[in-house]
């Protein structure tokens, strides 16, 4: 019943959306069946599937877009049906002993905040996936009329899809929802908060897949330099791939160790990793 109330609450703030509306009734339906506690408590905890958030995360893949949000929801859902796996692997692997002492109001402020920049980061990368596929297709889609059509009725319909509106119609060129002036300050605001929570559910060993990669890609999106140089390094030494550097034009590779000197010219290997994927992309047509 509390959390109920809570939910509620939050719907009548920035959180208010379809989603977390039905969750305030979901958590407040008593058991009709035994007539003892709720029916939230009676669900097997074992999430079914139509195939939806498996083609959003493959067509995703397919244009290159990042939707680590949407990935860590569906493998969630993976992993939730090897429920006879996790029963035994509950008596085999342990959890942190001790859970931190937090105050409660503080947690739940934190919580609310940690969702609604979770849910921006959602947003975005729905966005940035319809994006890249109306570039690659010429389909011209207007991603304003996009939020607004949602409103109208789905299960992602939400309160703050007036603002997602507002971010494309004042930049329709806008980059990622991420820096859109509005929502960075929103995030800005939040971002420790939402630290807070995911770090408290680290220590405490419950999972929280889509809010902590939420996290990560605010973190990866928000840094100039990354340390994807080592990686590109590795993919260098291991496949000659080649790599671009910070201080000179063109494409490089070095010779690392003895067994590198006759890897062959860097044009040709450049030209041939073209060459493959334009085979792979016409047998993907195909």
């Amino acid at each position: 019943q509390e959390l109920a109330a809570i939910f509620a609450d939050w719907n009548r703030t920035e959180l208010e959306s379809y989603l977390i509306d039905i969750t305030a009734q979901i958590l407040t339906k008593e058991d009709d069946v035994t007539g003892q506690g709720f029916v939230v408590d009676k669900v097997l905890d074992k999430t079914g599937m139509k195939g939806t958030g498996r083609w959003t995360c493959q067509e995703a893949a397919e244009r290159s877009v990042p939707a680590p949000t949407i990935t860590a929801a569906l493998d969630a859902r993976y992993l939730s049906a090897r429920k006879d796996e996790r029963v035994k692997a509950s008596t085999i692997l342990d959890g942190p002993s001790e859970v931190p002492s937090v105050d409660k109001g503080q947690l739940l402020e934190d919580v609310k905040n940690a969702l609604y920049a979770a849910k921006i980061c959602s947003y975005a990368q729905g966005m940035e996936l319809i994006k890249g596929a109306s570039n690659e297709f010429d389909w011209n889609v207007n991603l304003g009329e996009c939020a607004r059509i949602w409103k109208g009725g789905c299960i992602i319909r939400a309160g703050f899809l007036d603002r997602i509106k507002a971010a494309y119609v004042k930049n329709p060129d806008l980059a990622n929802l991420l820096v859109d002036p509005d929502f960075a300050s929103e995030l800005n605001v939040r971002h420790l908060s939402w630290r807070r929570v995911v770090t408290l559910a680290f220590a405490c060993g419950i999972p929280c897949p889509s809010l902590a990669a939420s996290l990560n890609y605010l973190d990866t999106y928000r840094r100039a330099r990354l340390p994807a140089n080592l990686t590109q390094a590795q993919r260098d030494f291991f496949g000659g791939h080649s790599y671009k550097r910070t201080d000179q034009e063109g494409d490089f590779h070095t010779t690392w160790t003895d067994a590198h000197k006759d890897i062959g010219d860097l044009g040709e290997r450049n030209l041939a990793d073209l060459s493959g994927l334009q085979k792979s992309a016409k047998m993907a047509d195909g």
